[in-house]
């Protein structure tokens, strides 16, 4: 997963033609530590989709623009647009984390 650093970054990132998924995190939260420790395989299986992660923290103007209140959260971004949002409060499980892809980049 390649990590965002700069809101230039971010915009190259989602203006692609394909889907794009970005992870929002934080250093301190307990459950993003929880959700790397299952991430990875999730990301080798939906491999088709370039794979980001953004602290929101360092880019607190971008996590507020695209209504991410509770992290880990799991956006979906396509020409620019975001399609899909796994709320925090969903993301807590593999299963939850595959079923928000397998519904949303159908």
């Amino acid at each position: 997963m390649k990590s965002i650093q700069t809101k230039e970054a971010y915009e190259q990132a989602i203006s692609s033609d394909q889907p794009v998924i970005i992870k929002f995190y934080a250093d301190w939260c307990p459950d993003c530590k929880r959700m790397n420790m299952f991430i990875d395989d999730i990301v080798s299986e939906y491999n088709e989709s370039d794979w980001f992660e953004l602290n929101k923290d360092e880019l607190p103007d971008i996590s507020d623009a695209n209504e991410v209140m509770g992290i880990p959260s799991l956006l979906i971004f396509q020409s620019g647009e975001k399609i899909a949002h796994l709320h925090s409060a969903k993301a807590k499980t593999p299963e939850d984390v595959e079923e928000f892809l397998a519904t949303s980049l159908r």
